[in-house]
């Protein structure tokens, strides 16, 4: 079932074609990775999704509908969730806050004030922190955790949106081997209730976990397939995997 589509999707700046016509398809339940060279596009492609720039020209469309103009807050209460490239998180709040202000913001929207029980809002901050391994840290202000950690509580706090798609940027940037291996079971066990897509520059993250992949070069796609596909391609190769 199609989840997210783009078409003809394309940003400028400045005269420079950042996204130059993207037509783009990701299907509800697969974990999607999307790769290329720097400057390729794929930030800002992702950006066109989630709002956080308008696109120069084309359509977006997320559950068959047009959300091409819709600013970011209303696409997050639709269900898209981003976390940045680097790392945007409240380092003077502790770890349970930073969650809770985004579980708290979930609540709102769905229930109004009367959503906002002591109780639920703490069970679901916890049971988050949990998820991604982050509960015995809860109390720990964010600003002291290690460089991993932190990735971490970012991931949990769009985690306590319940998105129906999260996307992560470079999510594995700055892991140690230990905390990549945890992130990968992190992201199957996010692919059970949500949509994942993921831009990557480690190959072996994007080849274990990636059901498709999308590369991108120079704004536009350059191929969509299987890991197994994608390694065998040869303008992938010159492009990028041979680089």
């Amino acid at each position: 079932m199609k989840l997210l589509s783009t078409s003809g999707l394309a940003r400028e700046f400045g005269g420079i074609k950042a996204v130059d016509g993207v037509n783009f398809t990701l299907e509800q339940g697969e974990i999607r990775a999307i790769i290329g060279p720097n400057g390729a596009g794929k930030s800002t492609f992702v950006s066109l999704v989630c709002g956080r720039i308008g696109p120069s020209a084309g359509s977006i469309e997320f559950e068959g509908r047009d959300i091409t103009t819709m600013p970011p807050w209303r696409r997050v209460g639709l269900g898209i969730v981003y976390t940045f490239q680097i790392t945007s998180i409240f380092k003077n709040l502790s770890c349970f806050d930073n969650v809770a202000l985004a579980v708290q913001s979930k609540l709102l929207r769905e229930h109004g004030l009367r959503g906002l029980h002591h109780r639920r809002l703490r069970e679901s901050t916890m049971s988050t922190l949990e998820l991604v391994g982050l509960h015995p840290l809860s109390h720990t202000h964010a600003g002291t955790l290690a460089y991993g950690h932190q990735r971490l509580l970012e991931v949990a706090m769009g985690l306590a949106l319940s998105p129906k798609l999260l996307i992560m940027d470079e999510p594995t940037q700055g892991l140690a081997d230990s905390e990549i291996v945890e992130f990968c079971r992190l992201t199957r066990s996010i692919a059970e209730s949500a949509t994942v897509l993921l831009i990557e520059h480690n190959m072996s993250v994007v080849m274990e976990l990636a059901d498709r992949i999308t590369v991108m070069n120079a704004g536009s796609v350059l191929a969509e397939g299987t890991p197994q596909e994608i390694r065998r391609n040869a303008d992938v190769q010159a492009a990028y995997l041979g680089a």
